[in-house]
């Protein structure tokens, strides 16, 4: 009885000191006891409501589910704050809320809030984590650093234009259309790249836009030039006062008196009258990035560990209403395999 008593006691021991060892390790590895509820601010380049960043946030709560996590969010607004000396503001308030509410994780999405808050803490303590980010992160100087990673927004262009090219199969010859932002030419450039995988297609301009007239204007002389139209960058065109139009307005003006087909990539815009996108998803891009804060705080992976890729699934879908006004017939089969939005948004 004593030895069978002396053996269970000392199981127990063997037992105390395993978990001991295993509650350190973990400790080793996150470089702190297991904490909770996480702080994590969320910084968006741009405004709420809007689906492509509420959509980000939601997808990222998703991930994050199973933890207890206090959430703050900052709005930069820099499509309305657009020029750069109001981004730089915005990103100084950005940059004091941090260092006031001293979050555990920023989540920041899209390019402007990384040229204006993320880059000024490279390789620093402070764990972030991106999505939406059109450009290269070499250029942030994320490549290579011990706290950044994230989730890279590369649009759907091959997939898009066969989508089209299936709503309208005469479509040959496509005008890309940008304003002047800087953060369409890595867009422009992928798109330059992989045209060539539709050998069936030309892109016929690649035309930068300054104001709202200049637009307009085009737009009107297209149909002698193009079959269709990629409505990329439609953010920043000036009215005559030199105020930004809003990019609902600028497509609504287009489905009203544009009689050609046309597409982007995302699904906004499709909701306010572009004909057909192959769209980048919002949750998917929140998602995946809301799995790398999963993996740095609750885990206790180094950011450095954890690959910056884009995410690769994308959404058919096309605007019924403008496929009605421009008198085109879509092929039922066409239709079931895409998400279908049978009124503007300004019908609803």
């Amino acid at each position: 009885m004593k030895s069978r008593t002396l053996i269970q006691w000392m199981l127990a021991i063997v037992a105390a000191m395993w978990t001991v060892h295993a509650w350190s390790a973990a400790a080793r590895d996150t470089g702190a006891a297991p904490k909770a509820p996480y702080k994590i601010l969320y910084i968006m380049s741009y405004h709420s409501p809007w689906r492509w960043t509420d959509g980000q946030l939601e997808g990222f709560k998703e991930s994050m589910a199973d933890a207890s996590v206090e959430y703050q969010v900052f709005q930069m607004d820099t499509k309305r704050n657009s020029t750069p000396e109001a981004k730089d503001k915005k990103g100084q308030e950005a940059r004091a809320l941090i260092e006031s509410w001293q979050p555990d994780l920023v989540y920041a999405t899209d390019d402007d809030a990384q040229e204006y808050v993320v880059t000024h803490y490279v390789n620093t303590a402070l764990p972030f984590v991106f999505s939406g980010v059109n450009k290269d992160p070499k250029i942030y100087r994320f490549v290579g650093s011990q706290n950044i990673t994230g989730v890279l927004e590369q649009e759907h262009f091959v997939e898009t234009v066969s989508l089209l090219r299936q709503i309208a199969p005469d479509v040959k010859r496509i005008a890309a259309v940008f304003d002047g932002d800087a953060m369409w030419e890595p867009v422009m450039a992928r798109m330059r790249e992989r045209v060539a995988q539709i050998p069936e297609v030309e892109i016929v301009a690649w035309d930068r836009f300054r104001t709202f007239d200049e637009y307009q204007r085009k737009i009107r002389e297209y149909p002698s030039q193009a079959d269709a139209i990629a409505l990329i960058g439609i953010f920043n065109f000036k009215d005559a006062q030199g105020n930004n139009v809003l990019y609902q307005d600028v497509l609504r003006w287009t489905a009203e008196n544009s009689a050609l087909p046309d597409c982007s990539f995302w699904i906004d815009r499709v909701h306010y009258g572009t004909l057909a996108a192959v769209t980048v998803s919002e949750r998917e891009q929140g998602l995946a990035a809301g799995r790398l804060a999963h993996a740095i705080l609750v885990e206790g992976q180094s950011p450095a560990s954890l690959p910056m890729q884009p995410t690769v699934k994308g959404r058919a879908v096309i605007s019924l209403a403008r496929a009605n006004k421009l008198g085109i017939k879509i092929k039922s089969g066409v239709l079931l395999s895409a998400e279908v939005i049978e009124k503007f948004e300004w019908d609803r």
